[in-house]
């Protein structure tokens, strides 16, 4: 099935869709490609947000993107990582029988799925700017990331 129409799928049943998306086995060049899609459109999520900024303190805007970039596609994939190993041991600790893959999948894949709400979050940062709007996108964000994530990892700690 096409990213895209798994992205919808997760909204409606975000377990159903990690079981497909387990079921092809551990493919790490899946995952990666998963956490670093969900990266790069972090990234560009970015740009209106650190548009407004530049316009409005006066500064150049290709410093800034260039700081992003390094955040976003080459810290964040790595303290992802180290996150989704965090998950995976609180899992095992709580009796989870999955693998380390399943982990890690559940975690990209959370983040993958809830992109659009991080555009959206990024579009309201550059044209709104701090307030109310932004708290409120930034705070469904989070709630459907945590949903996806939280069921996700549940299915992968599921077992095999």
């Amino acid at each position: 099935m096409p990213v895209t129409s798994d992205i919808v799928a997760t909204y409606r049943g975000p377990g159903a869709v990690m079981r497909r998306l387990l079921s092809g086995g551990p493919r790490e060049d899946r995952a990666l490609a998963v956490l670093m899609g969900a990266c790069a459109l972090i990234f560009i999520s970015q740009w209106p947000a650190l548009s407004r900024r530049a316009h409005l303190e006066g500064q150049e805007l290709d410093p800034l993107l260039g700081g992003a970039l390094f955040a976003w596609l080459f810290v964040a994939p790595l303290l992802l990582y180290g996150l989704a190993a965090l998950s995976h041991l609180a899992a095992k600790l709580a009796g989870g029988k999955g693998t380390w893959f399943g982990a890690r999948l559940a975690l990209f894949w959370s983040v993958l799925a809830s992109t659009p709400l991080i555009l959206l979050n990024g579009l309201v940062a550059g044209f709104q700017g701090p307030g109310p709007a932004l708290s409120l996108v930034g705070a469904l964000w989070f709630a459907v990331f945590l949903w996806f994530w939280i069921r996700s990892l549940m299915v992968a700690e599921e077992g095999a």
